[in-house]
């Protein structure tokens, strides 16, 4: 709303507002305003860090990396290959992040199997957030046909709790068009009374396994290959 305001007094008091335009590419103002929010929300949530430092997202990729072009390794080699690498970290913390990992290639190659042979009665809801021109982040609701590539339903708020959760999927699968498996993360906005709806209107839930951003990545690949 505070968006919209600000342009309606711009046009109101400025006539020639648009020629800022041509100037400026929206291209450009995106980019200012994204450096923007990050600056500010590090600046709000500046906190000072106890304990050890968190490994970069660098030698994270790198532990799973080395898992999945070799299998039979375990902590105490990935450890000692890092530390050729001249990286410091302990072999306790690799062993952290191993077990964060799925056990192999197996693990991928079911998932893309259910996805593969499913696809017709799969659909899949998640977030995305949109940040404002005032530092507000809004969530946009969406849920997905898996095998048409068809965005079923849509909408926005500020604050997405339990009860507009329910209300969009009543609105997503109204009378008998429910699909067999909805897919969806483990985010604590999908609560226990989130699931029951689900499970009441005849589907059965289908949520990705802990730490395991590549079964997301899994649908987003599989729907746009169609």
């Amino acid at each position: 709303m505070a968006d919209r305001l600000f342009w309606i007094l711009i046009r109101r008091f400025w006539s020639k507002w648009a020629d800022a335009l041509i100037i400026v590419k929206p291209e450009t103002v995106i980019r200012w305003h994204r450096a923007g929010f990050k600056t500010y929300w590090r600046w709000k949530s500046k906190t000072q860090r106890r304990g050890r430092p968190r490994i970069t997202n660098e030698i994270r990729e790198l532990i799973n990396q080395m898992r999945c072009e070799n299998p039979t390794w375990g902590s105490p080699r990935i450890h000692a290959e890092l530390l050729k690498l001249d990286f410091d970290i302990s072999e306790r913390t690799v062993s952290r992040y191993l077990r964060q990992r799925p056990s192999g290639r197996n693990a991928h190659q079911s998932w893309k199997t259910f996805l593969d042979n499913h696809r017709e009665v799969i659909a899949a809801m998640d977030f995305f957030t949109v940040h404002t021109a005032t530092f507000r982040v809004i969530y946009v609701f969406f849920v997905i046909h898996h095998e048409r590539r068809r965005i079923l339903h849509s909408s926005v708020s500020a604050n997405p709790d339990t009860d507009f959760i329910i209300q969009q999927l009543r609105e997503a699968f109204p009378y008998d068009t429910a699909p067999r498996y909805l897919i969806l993360d483990r985010d604590t906005k999908f609560s226990k009374k989130v699931m029951g709806s689900i499970d009441s209107m005849g589907i059965e839930a289908k949520r990705i396994a802990y730490q395991s951003p590549w079964q997301k990545s899994h649908v987003s690949y599989c729907t746009s290959l169609g």
